[in-house]
Formats: C-alpha cells, structure tokens, sequence
C-alpha cells in the first residue's frame, strides 16, 4: 500500500473559550447572571464596575432663611459625598430627651457614606424585600406549649404530637405510635393523658391543627363557633358523615340527606366554606421571591419599545490602573498574570456585550410578531415556534431556545416570561390559525360567564369555539380546560 501525502480545505466549528463563555452567558437567568458577574469581578483584578459618584449640596441654613431661599449671600458649595461637614466635637447631646421627640431632633447627624450609596435616590423602602425571622408552624406551636404552663409529662408529649405535625398541620402518626414512644420516658403514662394534650394542641392557633384528617380538622373549627349559629348543626352532620358528596357535588343526595332546601343547603356550604381545610398553610414558611424582568416593554408615541433593564446590565470595565503596569516585552510571572487576566476581562465584557444585544433582538422580534396581543390581550395572540424567531434574526433555533429560557419581560400586562409567547396552532375555517393560547383565554372567558347552576361541558364549549371558526375537539377543550386548573362540569355546579 503506498503512502501519499493530501491537502484538503475544510471548514469547522471549534468551541473557543470565548464562544463557551458567551454561551454560558446567554442561558444564564437574571439572577444566575448577577451571581456570575460578582464571582468575576471578585476573580479578576482587572475587571471593575463603573460607579457613579454622588455629590453633596451644602448651604448655610441662617443666610438662606435671611434671603429667602436665593439672593447672593446663599453659600453653595458642592463636596464628596464622605467629606465630614461639620465639627462633631462641638456638638452636645443633652441629659434628657422629651418624650415626643426623635433622636435626630436634638442630634443632626450626617454619617460618612461611600460613594455608591451617595448615587441611589429612590424614595423605596429599604425593608421592603429584608426577609425577617423564619417563623415556622412547628416553633408557633412550640411558643404557644411554653405559654400553657404545663408539667414536664404534658409538655413532652406535647413536643411529641407537634414533631409528628406536616407543613399542611395534620398529625402523620397515630396516637398508639406517640404513646408506645413515650411509654420508654414515662412509665406511668396512659392514653387518655395523650388524648388529653391533643385536644389542647388542636385548639392552639392555627385551629384545627393535630387533626388526623380534613373532616375532623373542620369539626374542630366548626367547634368555635357559639351553639346558637345558624344551621351549625347540620354542617357538623354534613362534614361529619357527607364530606365526600360534598366533595363530588352530590347536591341532591346532601338535599335528601340533610333535609334542607336549596337555599338552606347554600347557607349551610358557606358556613363549612369559613374554614380552613389546611391550617399549617396559614403560617408562612417560604418568603416572597420577585421576578427580575430582563427587558422593559413600553408603549411611547403609539409604538411598543423594548429596553434592557439596566439593574440586570451593569456597565463593566477594564481597570486602567493595572492595565498600566503591564510590559508588552516583559515575560515575567506577574506580567503574564496581568496580561491574562486583561485578556479574560475583554472576553467578559464582550460577551457580556453579546448577551445583550441577542436578548435585545430576540425581544424586539417577540413583540412585533405579537403586536396584536400588546393591543388587545390573550385572545390576540398569534401563533409562533422559535423557528419563527429564528429565521427572522437569522439565529439558529438552539440560540432562540437559549434565550428565551428563564427570562423575563416587563409588559403592561404583567411580567411574562419569553416562553408564554411560543404557542402552537390549531385552523381555523376561514383557512387561518389560532394559538392554543388565544382558545384557553377563550375558554376562560366561557367558564367565567357560564351559569352556576348550569355550567358549560366540554363538548359545549367545542360547540361555541366552532362559532367563532375555532375547529378544535372535545378532548382538546379537556385539555385545554386542565392546564388552566379548571374542573369539569360537574363540579362546577353550584347552588348559588
């Protein structure tokens, strides 16, 4: 076999470290970006962020009030934001303060502030988004046993029972099960002194807690309400032994059952409905997380304009400083590290450059394809895929995927995510399209209208979106109706 040598041209593609940086980048959500951005600044001394420096007006408060606000003799004189104006050595605190007054009545103080707080001027509450102290349902009810006073047996099996207490504040073992535990603690100990110390816990707040299921969580609830309570009898029968007809909207067999009319059923449900199924749910666990929209959109002289937040886009650059210090010639162990670390920072900022200018287009692109639905709301909105998007900006479908994953936009018609306007269609009888977002917001408004005591089937609401040219399936609307948390029918009847 003989050997030759060939010369071919080709083309390929080859994952530098800088495209696997700017595609790390332009997955990455606001919050994810932030936490990227800060380990990167922390990580290289040669990539700072740009800061704005505030500047402090100072005047002469007597000369003002003698020339009424203006004149020549106002003293207006501009300052660092931490320079100390004033002589704190000569300023006295007295022994006593009034007790109507505030501290910084008697004592003006003006602390030093750095520069980037001098440069926020909002008028936002600096609590607003401060997560206070965790306040769980298991240390709730613990607060409420140490406030009852009991003795070392009762509180034990106090701790017991709310140990065995879920997040829903139902009891997740038996009452054998804590006594068999408690009986190696205390030997002495009987059942009905568990039992005892249960029915405490259930009436500690949240009511109802400690209840081994939804009918007797309801009972005790039922039980705070004074005997004299309009039909309070029969909604104790009804949770007692009908829950589950009540569940499944067996109205005729409740009506036979109870003995009661239809408008006395009604009165009887609204009274079962002031309690509360889950009574854990009511002490909250989890705080509140906010969105951080990625682009603003916004309606300015009849045109809809996107702008990239600017909180989620801060202004980076390459210290001057240090870039001073390095020798082009010089080949020395820390002119190599300044040298590749000014590299790795140009790479940062370009890609961080590219992030935004793709997730610019890509919005830009998104609403003037659903122009329709900024104007006039879900029922407008167009059918589109990310081939849509992508042929448009001339990206491949894999970028398109990239960004429109876990961003968000700020409308005037609430924060959406990129994804909620990616929808498919279904025909419609003039030849048209419609988006699967369009009929849900469409069966939406059938179920809203609909009559409680007759409610819309499946099959009649394809019925009407065959009216309006819509041709879609009974089982379609089925599924349909269950992405919007819909029930059936039959379980949307009501009495009133």
């Amino acid at each position: 076999m003989k050997q030759s040598l060939q010369l071919r041209i080709g083309q390929s593609l080859t994952m530098t470290p800088q495209l696997q940086q700017a595609i790390k980048l332009l997955q990455l959500s606001s919050l994810e970006l932030q936490t990227e951005i800060q380990a990167t600044l922390e990580a290289n001394p040669l990539l700072e962020q740009e800061d704005s420096f505030g500047e402090i007006t100072l005047f002469d408060a007597d000369e003002k009030s003698e020339s009424g606000g203006g004149g020549e003799d106002q003293t207006d004189l501009k300052l660092p934001a931490n320079t100390v104006n004033e002589n704190r050595a000569e300023q006295q605190l007295p022994d006593e303060l009034e007790i109507d007054a505030r501290w910084d009545h008697i004592y003006d103080y003006q602390g030093a502030t750095s520069s980037a707080s001098a440069s926020i001027r909002d008028d936002r509450d600096p609590f607003e988004n401060q997560a206070g102290a965790e306040d769980t349902l298991k240390s709730h009810l613990i607060w409420q046993l140490d406030c009852a006073h009991l003795s070392e047996m009762d509180y034990a099996i106090g701790l017991a029972i709310i140990d065995s207490i879920d997040d829903s504040g139902y009891l997740t073992q038996p009452i054998d099960d804590i006594f068999e535990g408690l009986l190696q603690q205390f030997d002495a100990l009987e059942l009905d002194e568990i039992e005892a110390v249960l029915h405490l816990v259930q009436r500690f707040d949240p009511v109802g807690v400690a209840a081994s299921s939804p009918a007797e969580c309801m009972l005790i609830q039922l039980g705070q309400y004074s005997p004299d309570t309009p039909h309070l009898a029969k909604a104790r029968v009804l949770v007692d032994k009908y829950l589950e007809h009540l569940a499944g909207n067996d109205v005729a067999l409740l009506k036979r059952r109870l003995q009661a009319s239809d408008a006395e059923l009604a009165e009887i449900i609204k009274l079962i409905q002031t309690t509360n199924p889950h009574p854990g749910h009511s002490i909250s666990q989890n705080h509140a997380e906010y969105i951080v929209p990625d682009v603003f959109v916004s309606k300015q002289a009849g045109r809809w304009v996107v702008n990239i937040n600017p909180d989620n886009a801060p202004r980076l650059r390459v210290n001057d400083q240090y870039a001073s210090l390095i020798k082009r010639s010089d080949s020395s162990q820390d002119n190599t590290y300044l040298k590749d670390h000014l590299q790795e920072a140009r790479w940062f900022i370009k890609s961080l450059q590219s992030r935004n200018d793709t997730l610019l287009r890509v919005a830009r692109a998104i609403v003037d394809r659903q122009h329709a639905f900024f104007e006039y709301g879900e029922e407008a909105m167009q059918p589109m895929v990310l081939r849509d998007i992508a042929e448009h900006l001339e990206m491949h479908e894999s970028t398109i995927s990239r960004v429109t994953t876990l961003k968000y936009m700020h409308t005037p018609r609430g924060i959406l995510e990129f994804k909620y306007f990616f929808s498919s269609h279904v025909s419609t009888a003039d030849g048209g399209e419609c988006s699967a977002t369009a009929i849900r917001a469409i069966i939406k408004k059938f179920v809203a209208a609909e009559k409680p005591e007759k409610p819309l089937s499946d099959n009649k609401i394809a019925i009407l979106l065959g009216e309006q040219g819509i041709n879609v399936a009974r089982r379609t609307v089925a599924k349909y109706r269950e992405a919007l948390n819909i029930p059936p029918s039959n379980e949307r009847k009501r009495l009133f």
